[in-house]
């Protein structure tokens, strides 16, 4: 796996990697992300938070987004772990 480049705090603009898909499967009720031999279920939240991952939004505004639509959930410590997570999985670039 390449390694993750530097970027100050706030300007990544997480967006799916190449060969990363974010499809909604109606049967399971739940978001998936299709990958190269693999399929991860999304729980919770994580379709809600993937679906503002679009290459414009940085990591703050997409907290921002989440906090205005969940009024005292504690987006702005768990979504930044969150796409750090999946970055470091290689699922976002």
């Amino acid at each position: 796996m390449a390694p993750v480049p530097k970027r100050p705090a706030g300007s990544w603009r997480p967006v799916l990697a190449r060969g990363v898909l974010f499809r909604y499967d109606p049967v399971r009720g739940a978001g998936l992300l299709l990958l190269p031999e693999r399929v991860v279920v999304l729980d919770g939240s994580a379709s809600g938070v993937l679906r503002l991952c679009d290459g414009v939004r940085d990591v703050a505004s997409v907290v921002t987004e989440l906090s205005v639509r969940h009024p005292g959930a504690p987006v702005a410590a768990e979504v930044p772990e969150f796409l750090h997570r999946l970055r470091k999985e290689g699922w976002l670039r």
